[in-house]
């Protein structure tokens, strides 16, 4: 697989979403970003806060942005907060250092896109996303 399809896409949120009403979560908003971090999917369930759409986007962004899951950013957050504060002032104010940022690797690593999930803990926002990734058999990369 060398694009994620719209087809992936979809299928990525609809399992992150049986994911959570397993787990009882929140109402999410799981965005999927392609490789080149272009919008590929979005959806909102109901009862999510308007913001929740900006900050499943900037989790996934974020992860394209650096290469690395919004893990990895959170942690760089808490240790070189100047580093994020930087990578926010050239990315436009898009990234969220959060959890719930998750690369989306087909099965001989390459880079396919991200997801981006908000609107339970960041950590289960992370499982969510991690859940539907590994649903379709791609790999999730979370740091």
């Amino acid at each position: 697989m060398s694009e994620l399809s719209l087809e992936t896409a979809n299928a990525i949120i609809s399992a992150s979403l049986a994911k959570a009403k397993d787990a009882k979560m929140n109402p999410l908003a799981i965005t999927v970003l392609d490789a080149g971090g272009h919008l590929k999917a979005f959806q909102k369930q109901d009862g999510t806060s308007m913001l929740r759409y900006a900050i499943s986007a900037g989790k996934a962004y974020g992860a394209i942005g650096v290469g690395k899951g919004s893990r990895w950013l959170h942690a760089a957050a808490v240790e070189r907060p100047h580093f994020i504060e930087g990578l926010n002032a050239v990315s436009g104010g898009r990234i969220v250092p959060v959890p719930g940022g998750v690369l989306v690797r087909d099965s001989n690593g390459q880079l396919l896109g991200a997801v981006g999930v908000s609107g339970d803990t960041s950590d289960n926002d992370e499982i969510a996303a991690v859940a539907g990734i590994e649903a379709l058999g791609l790999k999730a990369q979370v740091d």
